[in-house]
């Protein structure tokens, strides 16, 4: 499972293109490795709050103080995810990045703190 995330993480990485919408199947394939508990979420708040909460806002709902590019930042708070909606999925872009505006955290955090980030995306839904 590692080696198809690592394989989808350097194909992105070699596509300097904005990604086009839709789901990723070979992304959505992958499971995520760790469990939603209270202090995978309580590390997924505090990385959202440190990396992302700028631009998608307190809430996910995409209206951060720092989103100033063209295209607002998507709003992770309702059902629809333009670039698919699984927690492997959600890692990718997350990862990899799909944008000059939405661009990836691979070097800034590690698998894990991403997957606690889309552990704490998850709760969002539920607000």
């Amino acid at each position: 499972m590692l080696c198809l995330l690592c394989a989808l993480c350097e194909a992105a990485a070699q596509n300097s293109q904005p990604r086009p919408k839709g789901g990723n199947p070979a992304a959505a394939a992958v499971k995520n490795p760790v469990a939603a508990t209270p202090a995978s979420l309580a590390a997924g708040k505090r990385s959202y709050t440190r990396l992302c909460v700028r631009c998608h806002g307190p809430e996910g709902q995409g209206d951060g103080t720092g989103a100033t590019g063209p295209v607002p930042p998507g709003d992770l708070s309702d059902d629809k995810w333009d670039y698919g909606g699984s927690d492997g999925e959600i890692f990718a872009v997350i990862h990899d990045g799909v944008s000059a505006d939405m661009e990836g955290y691979a070097q800034r955090m590690s698998d894990a703190e991403i997957w606690n980030v889309v552990n704490y995306l998850r709760t969002f839904a539920h607000r």
